[in-house]
């Protein structure tokens, strides 16, 4: 590999954030950007995508980090669907790497303090704060619920974490069944959650066929939380369920995505008033997701009066 100061670097003429991944232009966070920089006092700061083909070569994303490490005017990053493929071609390249993201392997944002390039696991305070925000204090201890979660990749890893990590018993769920096509994502999910002592009962199934998917998710409980976090329905076509699903009476439905056909949160939808359910999409984490980055990247301390700012602002632009 090249040493760290041996790529070319294209100098910034104002404070440029990234956004790394594979279609950022599609993302409403072009539009959100500006506002948000208004709002917290930093409208020179420009938002610049960089997208990267799955699975890219290392060089590729050792050039990525090196542009923001080595230029004073890139201040830092956010990082989508590339978390661990960028993080393991380029770790040796960053100063700092947060426990989560020691944990997991992976980074979703990238900061720079006092000379060094830092990296960051977010996900897992993202997802929490927008599950917490979503379920309430102490609802597992309430109601018994389980958590079905469909689809094991970054995402879903976050989301157990924040559920192991919860100090009250009533916060955390007594299982979690963990369900994905890909043997190796589950293998990941496995050796991050073998980290922790949790008391949590956490089921690891291989499953790629929906009907499965509709037979797991009529065994939970009343109340019972299931989330699509598979990306069907944004990333890929469909849903990880049938039409015949039948989503838990009274339960939460948490579809990740906020934007594309969202299969999954249209057949909850269709049950809502005869299950008694509770749906929620992806934007309040989309809105956690990115301003946790932000707010590192730019050494801002987050506040509920700016999250709120924030909220209503990106609110206006979705309409």
């Amino acid at each position: 590999m090249k040493p760290q100061n041996d790529y070319k670097i294209n100098p910034k003429a104002q404070p440029t954030f990234y956004f790394i991944g594979v279609t950022t232009g599609h993302s409403s966070i072009n539009k959100v950007f500006p506002l948000w920089m208004d709002v917290l006092g930093r409208p020179e700061v420009v938002l610049e995508g960089i997208d990267h083909p799955l699975h890219d070569e290392p060089e590729n994303y050792r050039q990525t980090v090196a542009q923001i490490k080595h230029d004073p005017n890139s201040i830092g990053a956010l990082v989508t669907t590339h978390k661990l493929d960028l993080f393991a071609a380029a770790r040796d390249m960053f100063d700092y790497v947060d426990p989560y993201a020691q944990a997991t392997s992976e980074l979703s944002c990238i900061s720079k303090r006092d000379g060094q390039l830092r990296a960051h696991a977010k996900d897992p305070i993202s997802a929490g704060l927008s599950l917490d925000a979503i379920v309430g204090e102490g609802y597992f201890g309430r109601t018994g619920a389980n958590v079905l979660l469909l689809g094991a990749g970054g995402a879903a890893v976050a989301t157990v974490l924040h559920l192991i990590n919860k100090a009250e018993a009533a916060d955390r769920p007594n299982r979690i069944i963990a369900v994905d096509r890909v043997q190796d994502r589950l293998e990941h999910m496995r050796h991050i959650i073998g980290k922790y002592d949790t008391d949590i009962q956490v089921d690891y199934v291989l499953n790629g066929d929906p009907e499965r998917n509709d037979s797991l998710m009529a065994e939970l409980p009343d109340h019972s939380l299931v989330i699509n976090a598979t990306g069907m329905g944004k990333d890929t076509p469909g849903s990880p369920i049938t039409d015949a699903g039948v989503f838990p009476r009274n339960g939460i439905v948490w579809e990740f995505n906020y934007r594309g056909e969202l299969d999954f949160m249209h057949q909850a939808l269709r049950q809502k008033n005869e299950r008694a359910l509770h749906v929620e999409d992806g934007w309040v984490y989309f809105i956690h997701g990115w301003s946790q980055v932000i707010f590192e990247a730019l050494d801002i301390t987050m506040t509920p009066e700016l999250f709120q700012k924030l909220d209503e602002s990106a609110s206006a632009v979705r309409g």
